[in-house]
């Protein structure tokens, strides 16, 4: 590889490592101590795109990682900046997302002594990322991007964390200048001591710093299940009358095979259930696939096959698998593919990989009548939604909005969760069209996702058709990033499900407890302050006006405007008991 001409300042060394990984995008919040990062990388034509919140940043971040395998990059300042990332970065660990996060510091001599945000950053960060890593050195700063990005990728993924000293990202010759002024020019001996330790500090830093030098990317290969447990797995589906698969997240961590996993899950022939970033892995309609009543279908299964799944509370920690049933956990973590339930065949690897191994292996398993009975259940519980969404009321149902939008929305559609009550509703509703097209936050159930995750799904699905369904005490979290959208040119439709509260917390918190405290809101104007920053607003307080304002709101994204649906909700009692802890 031909090596980098020398650096003009560190933060170009950055840039060159982020470029070498093909980085498109930065997600930042601009802060001093980044600064020579931000303008290296717009000078090697890399994107900045600066939001109002640093978790912003990481949450579009990791937006882009889900959606194309690729690490996404974020990058904030220090102190306040890195800590407003903690439940960004969390969410991102939880759900196993690949991302570099690049955090400003203190200067190197200053660090403990007072400088400004100046804090140790360490014990903070460390817990949720894969790899901390503390930059003391100008000559170190490429290869601890290119360690992160490795470390992203390796393995279980998730976000990594690289600190860049403010003094080893501007030009040599400034910070030679800066530390010989601080050293000052006086004779006493503290005085000479202090020039000499600023001297072989600055000594320290620029080691090495003028040998030639290059970035790269790492090859990080996916890890495969050993051939005798796909054999095994493929013997234990070929004899069981009712086999039952259930894919999740992890199954899709290899973005770019999506569509072989799920040529090869067609192949299996056994029916299945999608979960976060898997559902839509087979398309809006598809003979295997089950929406409704998998906790009664995992009881009637007698093989279960768990692809990128934990048995956390989701599946009651393993207690909707029957006894009886054999187990299959097919899991690149060996703690998850084990945690609260101990399966009788755990392939560790791959969840993706290992489903093309197994259609490979045992070819199409035929199990016609279990088939049928499951989608017979299927049909039922669709009638039953269907004769809900047909009650009437002052302002719009929810369940007849989310009919209403899965019938208007692009085939090119992404759809983006955040929120409780309403996107839950959603998630028995709205079909997504294809593979790697739904985000939701994952395990950690974080609200506040939303405008981040839709500004990073815009801008690795450019011409894409993108959807953020708001609850509306969610909304808050993001609203003022329509200021960001707005001025970088984001078309997306935001939809907030305005029903005047925390409801999914209200059900249970005023029946158990007979108090709605804290879970009142009010019927906000969303959209009047969506247009405030110079986006669209649309006010929908009856059906009537549902799928006008859906086709408006489509025809300004597609202008390159972006608007947000401020639909009134009735209150309905179709998610009554359905609380998780």
């Amino acid at each position: 590889m031909k090596p980098e001409p020398i650096a003009t300042h560190g933060g170009d060394r950055v840039a060159a490592a982020l470029q070498a990984h093909a980085v498109r995008f930065v997600f930042a919040l601009c802060g001093g101590h980044i600064s020579p990062i931000l303008t290296a990388a717009k000078a090697r034509g890399i994107r900045v795109v600066d939001v109002r919140d640093e978790a912003t940043a990481v949450f579009a971040a990791d937006a882009v990682a889900r959606l194309t395998g690729t690490p996404g990059v974020a990058a904030v300042t220090a102190g306040p900046g890195l800590t407003n990332t903690i439940t960004a970065l969390k969410n991102a660990q939880l759900a196993q997302s690949p991302l570099v996060l690049l955090g400003g510091a203190a200067p190197t001599a200053l660090q403990g002594r007072g400088a400004l945000q100046d804090i140790d950053q360490r014990p903070l960060v460390a817990p949720h990322v894969k790899l901390f890593r503390k930059v003391t050195r100008v000559a170190d700063l490429a290869p601890a991007v290119e360690e992160a990005f490795a470390a992203a990728r390796e393995g279980v993924p998730g976000p990594t964390f690289v600190e860049c000293p403010v003094d080893l990202l501007y030009d040599e010759a400034s910070i030679r200048q800066w530390y010989a002024d601080a050293a000052g020019k006086g004779t006493a001996l503290a005085d000479r001591l202090l020039r000499w330790y600023l001297h072989r500090h600055v000594e320290k830093m620029f080691a090495g710093s003028a040998a030639p030098w290059s970035a790269r990317a790492r090859d990080v290969p996916a890890p495969r299940a050993a051939e005798a447990h796909v054999a095994r797995a493929a013997a234990l589906l070929s004899a069981a009358q009712r086999p039952l698969a259930v894919i999740g997240s992890q199954a899709l961590a290899c973005a770019d095979a999506a569509d072989r996993i799920a040529a090869a899950v067609t192949q299996l022939g056994i029916p299945v259930y999608l979960s976060g970033m898997a559902r839509g892995l087979l398309g809006r309609e598809h003979p295997l696939q089950l929406r409704h009543q998998r906790r009664q279908a995992l009881r009637e299964a007698d093989c279960v096959l768990l692809a990128g799944v934990p048995c956390d509370f989701r599946l009651d920690y393993g207690r909707h698998v029957r006894r009886s049933a054999k187990l299959i956990a097919a899991n690149r973590s060996a703690r998850e593919a084990r945690m609260n339930r101990r399966p009788d065949l755990a392939a560790i690897g791959d969840a993706g990989l290992f489903l093309e191994a197994l259609a490979a292996k045992c070819g199409t398993i035929s199990r016609a009548e279990w088939i049928a009975q499951l989608r017979t259940r299927d049909a039922a519980r669709e009638a039953e939604i269907d004769r809900d969404a047909a009650a009437g009321g002052e302002h719009v149902n929810p369940l007849a909005f989310f009919r209403a939008l899965d019938r208007s929305a692009g085939d090119d559609a992404v759809f983006v969760a955040d929120g409780g009550d309403f996107v839950a509703t959603a998630s028995y509703i709205v079909r997504p069209r294809a593979p790697l097209a739904w985000l939701d936050p994952g395990v950690f159930g974080t609200l506040g996702v939303g405008a981040g995750f839709a500004l990073g799904a815009a801008l690795a699905r450019p011409g894409a058709e993108v959807w953020i369904l708001f609850g509306d005490g969610a909304c808050g979290y993001g609203l003022v990033e329509f200021d960001t959208f707005v001025r970088h040119g984001i078309p997306v439709i935001a939809v907030v499900g305005n029903d005047a509260g925390w409801t999914q917390i209200a059900r249970e918190q005023v029946k158990l407890l007979g108090d709605a405290v804290g879970t009142v809101l009010a019927r906000t104007d969303y959209d009047r302050v969506a247009a405030g920053f110079g986006a669209e607003g649309i006010a929908v307080r009856t059906m009537a006006e549902v799928e006008p304002a859906l086709a408006r709101a489509r025809e300004l994204a597609r202008a390159g405007r972006p608007v947000l649906v401020n639909v009134w909700l009735d209150k309905t009692d179709f998610r009554e008991g359905s609380i998780s802890m």
